[in-house]
């Protein structure tokens, strides 16, 4: 009686473990575009997780974040200015530059530089769930500054969402009484706002300019912005003097963060439907907070877990909620 039972077991669990080779890195080449595509997006989760720890190594041995954001937003933004040029692309000119700026401004100078800063004072779990909860602000952007109606799901998931952030910091109540983890903290929040403002901006503009070549663009100026800032610091580190931990951790911010890294986000992001694409936003903080223990001894404890489960929680029923609405008016524009 048990042997059909023990032989169903052994069905389901060889499936599983054939599910699992899609992401076995030796095979892949041999796999379909869609295999290929979930390769790439555990890729990006992954990396995109890790580079809040890289950061965290890079601002522990380089006094000035500033600076360290400056050299990778610079350093990568070359990367994708030479390959777009080499393959014939303009450079922007004219109207195509205002928005760039801007969003050079508002994603790489205050986001990047802000939260890359961030990190000197906080854990990078928690930088990398703050950072997640961005969402949740461009449903209070869009409660003041947008006629349209808000759907009561992303209400639900704004109320959700903060309730996970006041539950992570009510074992951190204690530590608001060291400026430098209310400095931290601040900025950090700042650095959220601003990505709000940005992505909502990009929005807008993104018909007006090649977003990949943009994107190298935006980085460059914000990478030049952010260095020309920490020179003036008393902090700033001469290049010739910056340790090799810290230009490890450049490096790695660099090649897998904004060039492996956004090159697989993009090749998922056109084989896969855009709501599992969009799944890195969730993993990326457990990929930091799990690395954040194994690497520097930083605590995850039951308060910090449920309150990241319940915040991210929050920003996937605001994510559920918009990706509804922008369906039912594609059903309607098609009627």
């Amino acid at each position: 009686m048990r042997k059909p039972q023990f032989n169903k077991a052994l069905d389901v669990s060889t499936d599983a473990i054939k599910s699992l080779s899609v992401f076995n890195p030796l095979t892949i080449r041999k796999k379909g575009t869609r295999a290929k595509a979930l390769f790439a997006l555990a890729v990006v989760c992954v990396l995109w997780g890790t580079t809040w720890i890289a950061s965290k190594v890079g601002v522990q041995h380089m006094s000035s974040a500033i600076q360290l954001s400056g050299m990778r937003q610079l350093l990568g933004g070359l990367c994708y200015m030479i390959f777009f040029i080499a393959k014939g692309a303009q450079f922007p000119r004219g109207k195509e530059l205002v928005p760039l700026l801007i969003l050079a401004l508002l994603n790489f100078v205050l986001s990047n530089g802000l939260s890359t800063w961030g990190l000197k004072y906080i854990s990078s779990g928690l930088g990398a769930i703050m950072g997640a909860i961005f969402p949740l602000w461009i449903v209070i952007i869009n409660l003041f500054g947008s006629k349209e109606k808000i759907p009561s799901m992303a209400i639900l998931g704004l109320m959700t969402g903060f309730g996970g952030v006041c539950v992570i910091f009510y074992e951190h109540l204690h530590d608001f009484f060291d400026p430098g983890f209310r400095f931290g903290i601040l900025i950090s929040l700042v650095a959220t706002w601003t990505w709000a403002f940005g992505s909502l901006y990009t929005k807008k503009q993104a018909a007006n300019f090649n977003p990949y070549f943009g994107l190298g663009f935006q980085m460059v100026i914000a990478g030049a912005a952010l260095l020309a800032v920490s020179a003036t610091d008393k902090n700033f580190t001469p290049f010739t003097e910056i340790k090799w931990q810290a230009w490890a951790a450049i490096g790695y911010l660099v090649l897998f963060g904004s060039v492996i890294a956004f090159i697989c986000y993009l090749y998922a992001l056109q084989n896969l439907p855009t709501e599992q694409a969009s799944i890195y936003a969730y993993v990326n903080p457990v990929v930091a907070v799990l690395f954040g223990v194994l690497l520097f001894d930083e605590k995850i404890s039951v308060t910090l877990t449920i309150g990241g489960l319940v915040a991210l929680l929050g920003v996937y029923l605001v994510n559920k909620a918009y990706k509804k609405t922008a369906e039912e008016q594609r059903d309607v524009a098609d009627n």
